[in-house]
């Protein structure tokens, strides 16, 4: 997978396997992912996330998920999902 392009195919992916996100929806994570300057990767994994845990695409929660884990220090899956854990486990969310 082109890691440029990474964000388009896994949203494309989800269409394919029948979640559909409205066009609103793909244009806030747009705009989520360059108002934090997050990566491709970073912005995969908040629409993951957010998905998981809401069971539905909530823009303020997919926001501060990738507001959480779109910090420099955060430079792999690993620590991304771990970052997320932690936080949802001191009991404040994403």
């Amino acid at each position: 997978m082109n890691k440029k392009h990474a964000l388009a195919y896994f949203l494309e992916d989800l269409w394919s396997k029948g979640f559909k996100l409205s066009d609103e929806h793909v244009q806030f994570i747009y705009f989520g992912k360059n108002s934090t300057n997050a990566t491709e990767w970073k912005t995969v994994v908040a629409v993951r996330m957010t998905l998981k845990l809401q069971q539905s695409f909530d823009p303020s929660f997919f926001i501060s998920v990738l507001e959480h884990i779109a910090k420099p220090h955060i430079v792999s899956k690993r620590q991304a999902y771990e970052a997320i854990e932690k936080r949802l486990s001191n009991g404040t969310g994403a």
